[in-house]
């Protein structure tokens, strides 16, 4: 989730069938930060959910971090957000001054009674003012715009709980436009996304390469990352390969990654922290 101005555009390239063409101001030129993992490690009572994680991230660039579930994906993420103890080094390196980080959680839970509608929630999101009292002046355009971006700017003033879950995940990508990220953090954002999602998506990804937004994206599906990544990590409480897609992901080191499974009750308390 981040806070600011505005998305920016997707120079180059065309928008999916449905987003608006007008995709915003001049891309950046310093680009988004290099991350360093350096030896992290993270326990949970008296199992090791990160063991000795190290590995860099290059800046600018589509970074996908696969694995199991419960391999420890999401909680690499919260030990980057600050928001689990951890030990090791995590440094942002960024090429100027820091800048903005967006992040797009796996799934939103809330009351689907609730009398939210999709701009209620991105008010909420981007704004200090009440809700009920609407967006203000200053929030407007961007929030058309980053809804345009995503597809949903039509389904504005519908309830979040009446949304499918795609459209749901479509909001959520939407909030992290704003502003225009630096570095994106995103928590298997396909996984509810139908096929035109999956366009807005992989358009999203082509802009964010465009702008050399830094992506840092956990992700289950290795076909979409072969195609969309530049580099991909396999994780599995340690790293056990890292490099460009089309060079790591053989058979042999899938089948190694996901057949390398946890105790049930190492699982069990790595997605208490995944959680």
């Amino acid at each position: 989730m981040t806070m600011g101005p505005h998305a920016a555009p997707l120079r180059g390239s065309l928008p999916p069938e449905g987003v608006d063409p007008a995709w915003g101001g001049p891309a950046p030129d310093r680009g988004g930060p290099a991350i360093k993992f350096d030896d992290v490690a993270l326990t949970l009572g008296q199992t090791d959910i990160l063991q000795r994680v190290s590995l860099r991230v290059a800046g600018g660039g589509v970074h996908a971090l696969v694995g199991p579930n419960g391999g420890g994906k999401s909680s690499l993420f919260k030990a980057l957000l600050g928001q689990v103890p951890h030990r090791g080094r995590i440094a942002l390196e960024w090429p100027g001054e820091p800048g903005v980080v967006g992040y797009v959680p796996q799934a939103l839970a809330f009351d689907a009674g609730l009398p939210m509608t999709v701009l209620d929630f991105m008010g909420a999101m981007c704004q200090r003012r009440p809700v009920m009292l609407g967006l203000s002046r200053r929030w407007q355009a961007p929030v058309e715009q980053a809804l345009r971006q995503v597809g949903m700017w039509e389904k504005a003033q519908r309830r979040m709980g009446a949304l499918s879950g795609g459209e749901r995940q479509r909001v959520l990508l939407a909030q992290a436009l704003m502003p225009a990220p630096d570095l994106i953090l995103l928590d298997e954002p396909m996984s509810a996304l139908d096929e035109a999602g999956m366009r807005v998506f992989e358009a999203l990804l082509a802009h964010w390469r465009e702008r050399r937004t830094t992506v840092l994206w956990i992700e289950h599906d290795l076909d979409a990352v072969t195609r969309l990544a530049d580099r991909v990590t396999g994780l599995n409480r340690q790293v056990l390969f890292d490099g460009p897609p089309a060079e790591v992901l053989t058979p042999q080191r899938v089948l190694a990654l996901f057949s390398n499974r946890h105790r049930h009750e190492e699982a069990q308390a790595a997605e208490e922290v995944d959680a």
